[in-house]
């Protein structure tokens, strides 16, 4: 049993699953939010990580100072064993409160690195690192020049954002124009963090996507496997966006390959610096072999997290806790030979009427989970945070989880009513 700081969390997928999971470890934890009413269900009721939580301790966590002085202050009156979130934008604030309370974690100085993606490509380039043609720009000018050096067509995404967001593929001067001013428009993220405005640019990756689930403890990673991702690709327009649509554990890939893969991964997170940490980090195997897409230094979402605990016994939000705790993270049993999720992703702007056909769902052994959107939700294409359901899927003894998904997925008849049909 030990006592745990949790700073901030996210609402959905592991922010969900993480509380239960510490308190069926015996674990407490203490929640640090600057705000308390962020973490509510739909109906009103305290979300898991505000009604699991032993205390909340109310402190502006986008302010360093003012978070390590909470952070002292608590484990001056309870002790804390581990510092730990869920959310992405809160990586590099639990590793320097980590440090400043003499607990493991990585490097704050790394963590920021890590969360910003223009510094992850300028440090493989410093690290001679095989990486894609880049460029940053905070001006329009400066992504005008670019475009015209690298090409068209382009990648273009802001450099501290996540899942996705304002990721858009460009193919001439209009789109970029759309997708600049997407990415660096924002002044703050969702947790009302200064975000540093700046596009990156990128040259189109082409092949197959994947990503690698690793665990770094004391500078040795050790690879738990990789997931074979689906994407959504854009169409010509300016401004279209990647979504993905599915996701396949354990990748279906030769031994050869899988290794080539492997080894370019740790080469990244060593050039990185990252000595201790979960991480998901996503890669296209292109002719030239494998290229970065984007470094995590956490779990996988869109219930990566779940596909590699049904295969491997490794589950990513216990080994969370176990690395902030400095303990040698260790399987539990493993359920499945495959799992693979299966996306819901609404075809155009509007409101759901019904959702047919979720009833099956329900009665069919191999679907270990799943969500269909409620009748009167708004939905819209977009990022990933704009996904309204899935069916997760788990094939006991063979490798067939993938095409179960899919054909479970596509027997859902979800009805929207368009925007132009309402008005």
């Amino acid at each position: 049993m030990a006592n745990l700081l949790m700073i901030e969390s996210w609402l959905q997928s592991t922010g969900l699953m993480l509380p239960p999971l510490l308190r069926d470890g015996g674990h407490h934890y203490v929640l640090v939010t600057r705000d308390p009413d962020l973490y509510r269900l739909p109906d009103g009721e305290p979300h898991p990580v505000l009604a699991l939580a032993d205390e909340v301790v109310v402190a502006e966590t986008n302010d360093a100072a003012a978070l390590v002085a909470a952070a002292r202050a608590v484990a001056a009156r309870r002790g804390v064993d581990g510092v730990l979130t869920t959310c992405d934008y809160y990586l590099p604030a639990v590793a320097l409160v980590a440090e400043e309370l003499g607990l493991p974690g990585a490097p704050a100085d790394v963590l920021h690195t890590a969360t910003r993606k223009h510094l992850v490509r300028h440090v493989l380039a410093a690290k001679g690192v095989p990486d894609v043609p880049y460029a940053v720009a905070s001006t329009w000018a400066q992504a005008h020049k670019a475009a015209a050096d690298l090409g068209y067509p382009l990648v273009v995404k802001p450099v501290d954002m996540n899942s996705g967001t304002g990721v858009r593929k460009v193919h001439d001067e209009a789109g970029l124009a759309v997708a600049f001013a997407e990415a660096t428009a924002p002044e703050r993220n969702t947790r009302d963090q200064p975000l540093e405005r700046l596009a990156l640019l990128e040259r189109v990756l082409e092949g197959p996507e994947y990503s690698v689930e690793s665990v770094t403890r004391d500078g040795v990673t050790r690879v738990l496997g990789i997931t074979a991702k689906s994407v959504a690709e854009p169409g010509v327009e300016a401004g279209s966006g990647f979504v993905e649509s599915g996701h396949l554990f354990p990748a279906p890939l030769p031994a050869g390959e899988r290794a080539v893969i492997e080894e370019h991964v740790v080469a990244v997170l060593d050039a990185v610096g990252l000595t201790h940490g979960i991480s998901h980090t996503e890669v296209r195997v292109t002719a030239a072999g494998p290229r970065l897409i984007e470094l995590n230094p956490r779990q996988g979402g869109g219930y990566i997290f779940e596909l590699v605990r049904l295969v491997t016994g490794f589950n990513p939000l216990q080994v969370l806790v176990d690395l902030a705790l400095g303990r040698e993270p260790v399987p539990g049993p493993s359920v499945a030979a495959s799992a693979a999720v299966t996306f819901l992703l609404p075809p155009t702007d509007g409101v759901v009427r019904e959702v047919l056909g979720a009833e099956r769902l329900a009665a069919d052994d191999r679907v270990v989970g799943y969500e269909t959107p409620s009748a009167g939700r708004e939905v819209r294409p977009g990022d990933n945070n704009e996904r309204i359901g899935h069916v997760l899927v788990a094939d006991p003894m063979g490798q067939d989880a993938k095409t179960w998904a899919d054909e479970l997925a596509a027997g859902l008849d979800v009805r929207i009513d368009t925007m132009a049909a309402i008005r």
